[in-house]
């Protein structure tokens, strides 16, 4: 059964808000590890350099093939199934370190109300995240929608909140100093760079949903521009106004209700309670997002052969409910995984899938030159090859600068290159006469 078109654009922009962002959440990690002027300063960059080239290619590309699978139709319409096959691969790799880190930051911040929860509980409450989200996925994409719009205005307005009621206790520029003493620049840079690519990586993902969103071609492109600056804003704003009223140095992972204490003045602790509830409310529409965006991954894998035909089929809304719950076992074994190490390899899995949808565009643009929608970026294919090689560029710059780090980086590479290479293995194994035509 096809899928019903149910999301329109505000629900996307909220979808792809909680696929990319879910607010300034993280961002505290970024400004204790490299330094309150650098990790602002990364966070312009990043969406300048990264991001904007990205999300035209991917709104020309879903304005062009609005269709269910997204990214991984895309690649197969340029390169063919085996292609295609990599593509979801390595988007199923890096799923599995992403999804570990959305039960642990609800942990995070449920331990503000309850501290001393056991290992064992903290693992109840991370299945109860995947299948409180299952449960959201299984009654179809509007339903998902409807709650990352409600997610959304809450995470967003307590962020809100709390930058006003810093403002007046500003006392230094929040940008100062600019990187952590004693830390090379150089160093600060290859920290913070993972840091702020995995803030603004994602902006694919919802693709897989095209075919279950409302005139597809023209509101992914709009919904694109619409969240762009809304995830920018929304990690800047909150950032320069607590840096400038606090002490970063006191900052923490995890720590954003202690930075209301410490610079929101008499309304501190209650926005600590607020930020509390919001990270916990973050944490689980960013797994309600994530979950309707790779489960539709397995859908269109099953339905070209690669996995069991049950995975392919959809009920009467249009849901793909046996992926869901596929995805979502798949899910609660690895939530069992610490993966904290591995962000590195999560950036890195993503960057070698999202090339290969740059790579489709150019393909198609050669190929198939009257394939158009709505919105097609306003250039000639030499400068579309530029916009692509910009992103390029910058990974292999932070693999260079990762690669320095043998503690950290240099295993997350491999590990990220170890993960990409098995797909290939994969599809010999998996591959059935007649589905890799």
């Amino acid at each position: 059964m096809k899928p019903h078109r149910a999301l329109g654009t505000v629900a996307l922009v909220f979808v792809m808000f909680f696929n990319v962002s879910g607010g300034a959440f993280t961002t505290e990690t970024l400004i204790v590890s490299v330094g309150p002027g650098l990790g602002l300063l990364l966070l312009i960059l990043v969406p300048l350099f990264w991001s904007l080239p990205e999300t035209l290619i991917i709104g020309e590309l879903a304005s062009s093939l609005p269709e269910e699978g997204g990214y991984y139709k895309w690649v197969d319409r340029a390169f063919g199934k085996f292609w295609a096959f990599q593509n979801g691969w390595c988007t199923w790799m890096y799923s599995l370190v992403d999804m570990a880190i959305y039960p642990v930051l609800f942990n995070q911040y449920l331990s503000f109300f309850a501290p001393a929860l056991s290992t064992g509980i903290r693992w109840l409450v991370s299945l109860a995240v995947i299948w409180g989200a299952t449960a959201i996925n299984l009654r179809g994409a509007s339903r998902v929608g409807l709650s990352s719009i409600i997610a959304g205005a809450f995470v967003l307005g307590v962020f809100a909140m709390l930058s006003i009621a810093a403002v007046p206790h500003i006392n230094h520029l929040p940008w100062r100093p600019f990187s952590v003493p004693g830390q090379t620049t150089l160093g600060g840079i290859g920290v913070g760079m993972s840091i702020a690519l995995w803030n603004y990586i994602g902006w694919d993902n919802p693709s897989t949903v095209e075919g279950e969103v409302i005139d597809a071609s023209r509101s992914y492109p709009r919904a694109l521009a619409i969240t762009l600056p809304l995830v920018c804003l929304g990690y800047l704003v909150p950032l320069m106004a607590t840096a400038g009223a606090s002490d970063w140095t006191k900052w923490k992972e995890g720590g954003w209700p202690d930075i209301a204490r410490m610079s929101a003045g008499v309304l501190g602790e209650p926005l600590a309670v607020l930020l509390a509830i919001a990270g916990m409310v973050s944490a689980l529409a960013l797994f309600n997002a994530l979950l309707m965006s790779y489960s539709r991954i397995p859908l269109v894998m099953a339905q070209d052969g690669f996995l069991p035909k049950a995975f392919g089929q959809t009920d009467a809304r249009g849901t793909p409910r046996n992926a869901i719950l596929f995805s979502a076992v798949f899910y609660s074994i690895f939530a069992l995984v610490a993966f904290g190490r591995l962000v590195v390899a999560d950036v890195l899995l993503y960057a070698f899938a999202l090339f290969l949808e740059f790579g489709a565009l150019l393909m198609l643009r050669k190929k198939e030159p009257g394939l158009r929608g709505p919105f097609r970026i306003p250039a000639g294919f030499k400068t579309v090859c530029v916009l692509a090689a910009i992103p390029l560029f910058i990974l292999v710059a932070v693999v260079a600068l990762e690669l320095r780090d043998g503690e950290y980086g240099f295993p997350a590479v491999l590990a990220a290159i170890g993960a990409a290479l098995a797909g290939p293995i994969a599809y010999s194994f998996l591959v059935r006469p007649g589905s890799a035509a």
